[in-house]
């Protein structure tokens, strides 16, 4: 293993990761998973607690996504989406639609990850427009500390400062808000779409939206006539308790963007549901120029369809969202005691996701430059616990199979590393 930590550190470039730093020291090697809890190369096990970058949804080598896979690769792994179809993909497609009201989201395009569902949902939006006889609806409408991805369009959506401003020359042009109310301030006729993280700002340090606020939303694009995409590529797939966010509000959007979670963690996967009325715009004959001209070389992946269609059947089987409701509460009652910490500033909760966000007693953050987060997740390390900051906020998003047994050490690491780093301070 010490072979293949060198080669990293001589070749790898890491996401989100000062090189310098990583290349100082040896690289965690991780090397096998069994549910919720991961290994590395040294035999050590750690709860994934942050479910693999938001990724996992029923743990690591669930047998029946694992077999899924290997039947699809018995037959093809990938085929052209291009001038033909496949099984899983076209099955998929079908199921997800059946998910919502009839006659609502009936139309699924599908792309990589997150950032590419969104962008495709942009430009889908751009388009209608063009479409519908009014090309003037070009502007785009997102919110204060989003996060939408990192490919053009989607970062140009993006209101974090560390992630977004210095390739700010290079957006599209953004109306920021944080009220729905503020979109009375703006030209309604000129509004493409409003898009939008529902419930919870995941990279924004899991910040909770206040109840109502996407009914709300919903309302004020239906006055103006914008429409409304939602990013569920983090709440979606029973993270909020539900199986997507807007079902909390009762709130159908125009585009519906995922990833991540779809395929249940295994495979590279994102689709953009949107409805007829949408769809049937770009119907016409070829020379009309109508044709959605954007995709993917992998979109309908037959891989990744197979392991989503194994995802949705286990939702069914192992009773996910009526097992996970005791957990929800089981994780409030853990924040609720580890908010007596005086080092834990607040604890912010949607569904099976939390964010631990620690301050000095005073309330004062800690520099930044200090890493006070970043280092209280390497010391959780050595309690058994895998996850990441946002800052100093410590994020806790498990797989939803994870037990109640499991959260509590979770939370135990946390409270540990907490007192071992700011005690420090």
């Amino acid at each position: 293993m010490q072979h293949l930590q060198s080669l990293d550190k001589t070749h790898c470039w890491h996401p989100f990761t000062q090189m310098r730093e990583w290349c100082a020291h040896d690289p965690l090697m991780l090397v096998e998973g069994e549910g919720a809890v991961l290994k590395d190369s040294e035999g050590r096990e750690y709860l994934d607690g942050n479910s693999s970058i938001w990724t996992n949804i029923h743990g690591h080598r669930h047998p029946k996504i694992t077999r899924a896979i290997r039947d699809q690769l018995d037959r093809v792994a990938h085929v052209s989406f291009l001038g033909s179809t496949n099984a899983p993909a076209s099955e998929l497609a079908g199921l997800l639609c059946a998910l919502f009201p009839p006659q609502t989201l009936t139309r699924v395009f599908f792309s990589d990850d997150g950032s590419t569902a969104v962008e495709a949902a942009m430009k889908m939006a751009v388009q209608f427009w063009q479409l519908s006889g009014e090309p003037k609806r070009t502007r785009f409408v997102a919110f204060d500390q989003a996060y939408h991805g990192d490919t053009a369009g989607a970062a140009s959506l993006g209101g974090i400062g560390t992630f977004h401003d210095r390739f700010a020359g290079h957006r599209i042009p953004v109306d920021r808000i944080s009220d729905p109310a503020d979109l009375d301030k703006l030209p309604g006729n000129e509004i493409a779409a409003v898009v939008i993280e529902p419930l919870i700002q995941g990279a924004a340090g899991m910040r909770v939206w206040p109840s109502g606020l996407l009914r709300r939303l919903r309302e004020k694009c239906d006055e103006t006539g914008a429409l409304l995409i939602l990013d569920e590529v983090l709440t979606g797939f029973g993270r909020t308790g539900k199986m997507f966010a807007c079902e909390h509000e009762d709130v159908i959007p125009d585009f519906l963007c995922l990833a991540k979670g779809l395929t249940g963690g295994y495979l590279p996967l994102a689709a953009t549901m949107t409805n007829e009325k949408i769809f049937s715009a770009f119907l016409g004959d070829f020379a009309e120029l109508k044709t959605f001209f954007y995709g993917h070389s992998y979109t309908g992946n037959a891989l990744g369809c197979a392991a989503a269609l194994a995802s949705l059947d286990v939702f069914h089987e192992e009773n996910v969202l009526e097992n996970l409701q005791p957990k929800i509460a089981c994780m409030s009652g853990l924040l609720e005691e580890l908010k007596q910490d005086p080092f834990v500033f607040e604890t912010r909760q949607c569904g099976f996701m939390a964010g631990i966000e620690v301050r000095r007693p005073d309330g004062e953050p800690f520099p930044w430059q200090a890493r006070t987060g970043g280092r209280i997740c390497e010391e959780a390390r050595k309690h058994g616990l895998l996850t990441r900051p946002v800052l100093d906020t410590i994020v806790l998003m498990p797989p939803l199979c994870t037990s109640t047994g499991q959260l509590a050490i979770a939370v135990d690491a946390i409270r540990c590393a907490v007192a071992t780093v700011c005690g420090r301070e």
